[in-house]
């Protein structure tokens, strides 16, 4: 069964679903999933959320402030800690609704807010489980790594003429895409073509409210973030990772390191050969494969030990 939900954070109203099972009595061990750059709860969430719910959890998927059907003065506007903190604020909600189980919550994410859960588990104690998906982990680095050194010192450039511009009318936010078709003449956040292509299948057949476009300073906020010093925090936690083999986009040596320094034992890495970051978006078969793998690891830690 699915229903409408909003929770407030930071004065801004999110909506999103809470998703619980058809059949079992709650409350349920639940999991709290949003989406990377410029998602929408409809965009892939979906497909993992039935996994979960088939087996036996509550689901709770909601868009960020800025995003899709939430409240936000300033749309489309990426800013991690803001992010971070709606999840966190999902969490306070979770705890009030009968249908959930507090004692067992769970947080997933996938590319940007794969890299937020690492950050939203070290950080609160009310997590009994980390999800995390093909994670973006060190900002600067993959931008740089992504655009070269030439192109990367054009959006230095532009993040300086932005940041000038919001001096003198804090309102002048700058504009630019999310990818680009063209990425050689046009500067975007993430310069993969395949990226646009997949997003705007999404946007025609079941994500509408997604817009291809971010502010600038979303784009100097993602050069600051990275989740390194807080990895090692993530002592007893269980927490699994997965890397698809030879991502090029969030960069999954990155991601493998930033694995390794996850001090819990109760963790896991699930590596998927033949398979590009685009991939998890497009091909259901390798989707359900890393779900199920989620799922299974969900359950021998928030459902197995309470039967």
């Amino acid at each position: 069964m699915r229903r409408d939900i909003e929770f407030t954070s930071n004065g801004e109203i999110c909506r999103g679903w809470l998703v619980t099972p058809d059949e079992g009595k709650g409350p349920f061990p639940t999991v709290i999933m949003a989406g990377g750059w410029c998602y929408v709860k409809e965009i892939v969430m979906p497909n993992y959320a039935e996994h979960f719910v088939r087996n036996g959890f509550a689901a709770i998927l909601f868009d960020y402030r800025g995003f899709g059907g939430s409240d936000g003065s300033i749309r489309q506007h990426l800013n991690p800690w803001w992010q971070i903190e709606d999840y966190r604020n999902a969490i306070s909600f979770a705890e009030t609704q009968s249908e959930v189980d507090s004692e067992r919550i769970a947080v997933w994410g996938i590319s940007y807010s794969g890299g937020h859960v690492l950050i939203v588990g070290a950080l609160d104690p009310r997590v009994k489980a980390i999800i995390s998906t093909i994670p973006v982990v060190d900002g600067y680095v993959n931008m740089a790594r992504s655009h070269g050194e030439r192109r990367f010192e054009d959006l230095q450039e532009l993040i300086l003429n932005d940041r000038r511009k919001r001096f003198k009318n804090e309102s002048d936010r700058g504009l630019m895409p999310f990818s680009s078709p063209k990425p050689e003449e046009e500067l975007s956040v993430w310069p993969y073509p395949e990226i646009g292509k997949v997003f705007m299948e999404h946007k025609r057949k079941v994500a509408p409210l997604h817009e291809h476009w971010n502010t600038i300073e979303s784009y100097e906020l993602l050069q600051t973030y990275t989740v390194f010093p807080y990895v090692p925090r993530i002592v007893n936690t269980p927490t699994m990772m997965v890397a698809a083999e030879g991502d090029n986009i969030t960069l999954w040596d990155l991601e493998i390191e930033a694995f390794r320094q996850i001090k819990s034992q109760r963790k896991k890495l699930f590596v998927i050969p033949k398979t590009s970051h685009m991939t998890l978006y497009q091909d259901m078969t390798k989707l359900e494969v890393v779900a199920s793998e989620q799922t299974a690891f969900l359950s021998e830690y928030l459902i197995k030990p309470y039967k």
